[in-house]
């Protein structure tokens, strides 16, 4: 029997309802858990609302920790889902933070790079991008990055309830075209704002589908 987009939908709710908890951060890829289960990962730059979205999608206002200074998260932050555990969030440092010392970025690159080639369980990473901006060349160099390292990733915009339904149309389109020939890019874009609730439920079942 075909599963529908509702029970796909329902399903993931279910899911994101039960048990989620921190596990740990990794500095280092020494610090990386056993890679035992898959894991879905978010990347996006410094002030993209990340930690709110893994809040919001998590239904948990304090799973990932908020900063009011950019660029703060510069570990690699895991989180169990289920129990039994089904798979793991990862939370990525952000990027493209402007006042971050050169030697921070260098390690930020290292630490990620490192992680998207050697880790054999990442199945997706969701590549957030601010709905009022799009896409900037920081991104793309991220882009360039999961391109290289054949890793599947996908496009999520957020705080799409901050622009007008035209603006979000002709962004979306953008976006979707910029990406169109890059080989490890999924074609569907997903628009988000974690303060509605806009496109959660879209977002929990399409990290549900990444796992398969």
């Amino acid at each position: 029997m075909d599963v529908t987009d509702e029970d796909r939908i329902e399903q993931a709710r279910r899911i994101f309802a039960g048990p989620i908890a921190f596990l740990k951060s990794a500095p280092t890829l020494k610090f990386l858990p056993d890679a035992q289960v898959p894991e879905v990962a978010f990347a996006g730059r410094s002030n993209v609302g990340k930690s709110s979205l893994i809040n919001a999608l998590t239904g948990r206002n304090a799973l990932a920790r908020i900063s009011n200074t950019p660029g703060r998260t510069q570990e690699l932050n895991f989180f169990d889902v289920g129990e039994p555990l089904r798979f793991r969030l990862v939370d990525m440092p952000g990027y493209g933070y402007a006042k971050a010392p050169k030697d921070m970025l260098k390690q930020w690159r290292f630490l990620v790079n490192d992680y998207l080639r050697g880790r054999a369980v990442l199945k997706r990473v969701n590549v957030l991008i601010d709905s009022r901006h799009g896409l900037k060349p920081v991104d793309a160099e991220l882009l360039d990055m999961l391109d290289e390292a054949a890793v599947s990733y996908r496009i999520i915009l957020t705080k799409a309830d901050k622009v007008k339904a035209s603006d979000l149309a002709a962004v979306i389109e953008r976006t979707a075209q910029a990406v169109r020939k890059r080989p490890a890019a999924h074609p569907e874009i997903i628009a988000t704002s974690s303060e509605k609730g806009m496109g959660l439920p879209e977002l929990r079942a399409a990290v549900i589908d990444a796992l398969d």
